[in-house]
């Protein structure tokens, strides 16, 4: 029976084999075709011309050396800004954790356009940063449109990632260790470097590949920020597939990304690894050491500093967070036409009464409310049974399948838009708005899987045996039963579900036509191109509604449990 139960994950292999490895395969298959013609029959024999042009361009050099060393950068400084965050969160009563999460799940699940549009607000010519430095008698700074402001924007976006990576590993550390410390005459920073950063390794390790491998695909926040004056992989694939139709090109760059990602991963591992040999019974092969004189100095100068620089940088962390959010909703009631105007020059609702009336807006509106519902009814359709299948079943290699379905979260997504952009090129019969729902449900399924995977484990089956013992049938057992201790669980994955797939840019963009566009996809081509106020608008309309989920997902569970989960 047990291993029957293994059948019910097959509904989600199938999917992500049609919805994930199939667009895979053509990005692979495109990448080394020997024309670059559109029209060009595809050929079997692979040819490395296309990567020869990457390797061989300058420019092409350029763009993804700077690429990786952004993501490099976004990953390091997510790291510096999430610890002190993280361990706040750690140490914050019960009654105030859900506030505290709340802090990082707002940002985390509000678009990425909304976000990138309060940090131009917030560094714009005359905004807060540059009013602030030139009230020091410093000359007016010139911080948007650059690689400090595109690496802001994706520290920004890409924070709560390492927080959430970094709090789990916290969270279950044994808190006698620092105690123990303590008693033993250790100061914060002395406990932090011994005892709390070599316990936490593992959850760092996970939190900086997860930011390098999305902050070095993403381009929204480049294209935004970067005024189009900062260029990305992202980008260049973008273009070479939309514009000029260079799909061959594209792909190949999409699979150096991958590439890169892997050998990424693999070294960050190993690193890892070398500074925890007490997890694989290694004997450590390098220690460094400083003279006594030299180190007694370097942690005296650390006790005195660090609880300072800590409180700094959980500051710095919260307003990077939650203030840019702010700077939309205020601009969003800002008399002004534009929306990077940062003076306030007067209060007026009409910005709002724009987007209710524009007919465009409520259309894409409409396509997004749609995708979404659509979206979460088939990931909860497929990603329930296998939850029940990965936790209750008895073959072989459960947790390999469980590691492989969370897969489509650790490869570049704009691979996987390219490729169903062109399988939907080859097979026209198939509608744009099939294509758009099955990337969706390849994004969001696995955040799916994770939470319903964790609430199948938490069901009481003493339950199910009464009720078995009592005559019930399966069907019964489940509605009766089953289906009550999982409708908390089974809401809070869909409300997550609904609002990633309702704020999803970065892959729809490659699939939205001229009749089928998404609401976020609208917002950030008029952000790029007019930056009319109604962006704010709508971008406070996202944050409201994201505010509103995270309200209905803490009546139902604490946000800090949904996590946990």
């Amino acid at each position: 029976m047990h291993r029957l139960t293994g059948l019910l994950a097959l509904p989600y292999g199938l999917w992500l084999l049609a919805a994930f490895a199939a667009p895979m395969g053509a990005v692979a298959l495109l990448s080394v075709q020997e024309s670059s013609e559109i029209f060009a029959p595809l050929s079997l024999v692979p040819s490395g011309v296309q990567y020869a042009e990457l390797i061989g361009d300058a420019f092409y050099r350029r763009v993804f050396f700077n690429t990786l060393a952004l993501g490099a950068g976004v990953a390091l400084a997510s790291a510096v800004l999430g610890y002190p965050l993280a361990l706040w969160l750690t140490r914050l009563s019960p009654r105030w954790k859900p506030i505290g999460f709340a802090i990082v799940l707002v940002p985390l699940l509000t678009n990425v356009v909304v976000r990138s549009l309060g940090i131009i607000l917030l560094l714009a010519p005359r905004g807060i940063v540059s009013s602030f430095v030139v009230s020091l008698g410093l000359p007016r700074p010139d911080l948007l449109f650059g690689w400090f402001a595109v690496g802001l924007a994706l520290t920004q976006v890409f924070l709560p990632f390492m927080v959430l990576a970094l709090y789990d590993v916290l969270e279950s550390q044994e808190k006698r260790l620092e105690e123990a410390a303590a008693g033993l005459g250790a100061g914060p920073a002395t406990r932090f470097w011994r005892v709390t950063l070599p316990l936490s390794l593992p959850g760092l390790r996970g939190g900086l590949v997860i930011i390098f491998l999305l902050a070095s695909e993403s381009y929204v926040s480049a294209a935004l920020v970067g005024g189009r004056k900062v260029w990305v992989n992202g980008m260049i694939v973008l273009k070479e597939g939309l514009e000029i139709l260079n799909y061959p090109l594209a792909s190949a760059l999409a699979m150096l990304m991958l590439g890169a990602g892997v050998v990424v991963t693999f070294l960050l591992g190993r690193l890892i690894g070398l500074a925890t040999p007490w997890l694989t019974a290694r004997v450590p092969r390098l220690r460094l050491s400083l003279p006594p004189a030299a180190s007694r100095t370097l942690v005296a100068v650390a006790e005195i500093t660090a609880p300072i620089v800590s409180r700094v940088l959980l500051v710095l962390a919260i307003l990077l967070l939650i203030f840019p959010l702010l700077l939309v909703a205020v601009a969003s009631v800002n008399d002004s036409p534009q929306a990077t105007v940062a003076q306030f020059l007067g209060f007026t609702w009409k910005h709002y009464t724009a987007v209710l009336q524009n007919e465009r807006y409520l259309s894409d509106a409409w396509n997004s409310l749609q995708l979404a519902l659509a979206c979460v009814a088939v990931s909860l359709a497929i990603a329930l049974p296998a939850a029940f299948a990965l936790v209750r079943g008895g073959f072989a290699g459960k947790e390999a399948l469980g590691a492989l379905y969370m897969l489509p979260l650790a490869l570049p997504g704009i691979a996987i838009g390219l490729g169903m952009l062109r399988l939907l090129q080859w097979f026209t019969a198939l509608p744009p708005f099939l294509g758009i729902l099955a990337v969706h449900v390849v994004l969001v399924a696995p955040f799916m899987l994770a939470l319903l995977r964790a609430s199948v484990a938490q069901l009481d089956r003493s339950l199910e045996e009464a009720a078995n013992g009592l005559g019930a049938r399966p069907p019964g057992v489940f509605r009766r039963v089953i289906l009550p201790q999982l409708g908390p669980g089974i809401a809070v994955a869909c409300v997550i579900g609904f609002l990633m797939s309702f704020g999803e840019v970065t892959v729809t963009a490659f699939l939205t036509t001229a009749r089928l566009q998404t609401l976020p996809v609208r917002i950030y081509a008029e952000a790029t191109f007019s930056l009319e106020n109604t962006v704010n608008a709508i971008s406070t309309i996202f944050i409201l509604m994201t505010v509103t989920a995270l309200l209905v997902i803490n009546w139902l569970m604490p946000l800090d449990r949904v996590w946990r989960r």
